[in-house]
């Protein structure tokens, strides 16, 4: 069964960066798309970003579309987000999850969860 794990969130000031990591056990990622969602308190949680099994297909929601960049490492199992220019917007609990697709927007969840990590954006 895949199990996930983020990590790499953290407090960071209006246009800074951060690298959000997602490493799997349990299975291998290589035949899976893979999505990035997010959940701030009082909003739906929002799928962010995904990347087809192959990598060839990416997709960004419009608000994070120049900023974020989504990439995959299969050989150690991982996926990635890079945080760029961030806002405090951007601020919410991260998730990664295996997804049904990738193709115009993130697919919905096979079912596997990480426990998220936390991005706070404030000044």
């Amino acid at each position: 069964q895949l199990q996930l794990v983020e990590f790499g969130g953290g407090l960071v000031q209006p246009g800074g960066s951060l690298r959000l990591s997602c490493a799997a056990s349990g299975d291998s990622l290589d035949y899976y798309d893979m999505g990035w969602f997010r959940h701030a308190p009082g909003k739906e949680r929002e799928g962010v970003s995904c990347i087809s099994a192959s990598g060839e297909t990416i997709y960004y929601v419009d608000s994070v579309k120049g900023r974020f960049a989504i990439s995959r490492y299969n050989a150690k199992n991982e996926v990635h987000l890079q945080l760029n220019d961030l806002k405090p917007e951007d601020t919410a609990l991260y998730y990664c999850t295996a997804v049904a697709e990738c193709i115009t927007h993130v697919g919905a969840t096979l079912g596997s969860w990480g426990q998220g990590t936390q991005v706070t954006v404030s000044s």
